[in-house]
C-alpha cells in the first residue's frame, strides 16, 4: 500500500534584505511623522509656546482634545527618531560611494542652506532664526568630518589615533556651535558607521548607544543590519533632497498662515 500522505514541504527562512532606496523611504516617513508632530501638533493645534509649565498641564487636564492631540504628537516626534541613524548611514554610504566627493558635499551643503528658511518657518513660524539649524547641516559637517578621517585611515599608530579623536570632536564642536538640530547624534553614529564599517557588531552595539538619546533611534539598526547594500532607482535621489525642504515649507505655510 501506497503512503499517500503528503510531506511536509522544507521551509527555508530568508533573511530580511532591504534596499537602499527602501531604508530612504522609511526615514522619510519617519521624518515626515515627526515634522507634523512638532509643527502641525506642538505648535499649530497645541500652541506650545504660549504656555508656561503649569498652564499646560492645567491646559491638558481640562481638555481631552488637548490631551490627545499631545499624546499623537509626543509619539510623532518619538518616531522622527528613527530617521537619525539612517541619515548618518547615508551619509556614510553615500561618501564611500560617490565618485566626486566635492560635488556631494556642495549638493548636501546646497539644500542645508535652501532648507534653512523652511525650516525655521516649520519649527519656529518665521522666516529666519538662529536658535537652531536644519538637521542637513549635521550631515554636510559628518561629510567634512569623513573625508579628514580618511586621511588618516592607513595611519594605526597614536598620532593617527589622536588624529581622529580630534577630528571627531572637531565636529562636534561645529555642530554644537551652530545648534544643528539632531547634529551631536549624526555626527558620532557617522564616526561610528565610517571608523567600524567592517565590524559589524561593534558598530551596532556602540550605534545603539549613542542613538539611545532618541529613544526610538536605536530600533532603526534592525534595519540597517538587513541592508543589501543594493543601491537602486537613483534617479529618485533628487526627490528625496527636494523633499526635505519642500515637506518643511508647506508645513510651515499651513501654521505659520492657515492655522494662526
Amino acid at each position: 500500500m501506497k503512503n499517500t500522505m503528503m510531506r511536509k514541504p522544507n521551509v527555508v527562512w530568508k533573511m530580511p534584505s532591504i534596499s537602499g532606496f527602501g531604508l530612504k523611504v522609511f526615514a522619510g516617513a519617519a521624518m515626515l511623522l515627526g515634522s507634523i508632530g512638532s509643527s502641525v501638533i506642538q505648535d499649530g493645534i497645541i500652541h506650545l509656546d504660549t504656555y508656561t509649565q503649569e498652564e499646560l498641564s492645567q491646559a491638558l487636564s481640562a481638555s481631552p482634545r488637548l490631551m490627545t492631540a499631545a499624546g499623537v504628537g509626543s509619539v510623532m516626534q518619538l518616531i522622527s527618531g528613527m530617521a537619525v541613524p539612517l541619515f548618518a548611514f547615508f551619509a556614510v554610504e553615500g561618501f564611500r560611494h560617490t565618485s566626486n566627493y566635492r560635488k556631494y558635499l556642495l549638493r548636501v551643503l546646497f539644500f542645508s542652506f535652501v532648507s534653512e528658511i523652511p525650516f525655521d518657518l516649520a519649527m519656529q513660524q518665521s522666516f529666519l532664526d538662529f536658535s537652531a539649524q536644519n538637521a542637513m547641516f549635521g550631515i554636510a559637517v559628518s561629510l567634512m568630518m569623513l573625508y579628514v578621517l580618511d586621511l588618516f585611515k592607513e595611519g594605526s599608530g597614536a598620532v593617527a589615533v589622536l588624529a581622529r579623536v580630534c577630528t571627531v570632536i572637531g565636529a562636534l564642536m561645529w555642530v554644537v556651535l551652530l545648534r544643528v538640530n539632531f547634529g551631536p547624534t549624526t555626527v558620532l553614529l557617522a564616526a561610528i558607521f565610517y571608523l567600524f564599517y567592517a565590524r559589524n557588531v561593534l558598530k551596532t552595539v556602540l550605534g545603539l548607544l549613542v542613538s539611545a538619546i532618541h529613544v526610538t533611534a536605536p530600533l532603526s539598526f534592525y534595519l540597517i543590519w538587513f541592508y543589501n547594500e543594493e543601491r537602486k532607482h537613483r534617479e529618485w535621489n533628487l526627490a528625496f533632497y527636494l523633499f526635505y525642504p519642500l515637506h518643511l515649507l508647506v508645513l510651515g505655510i499651513l501654521v505659520r498662515f492657515v492655522m494662526a
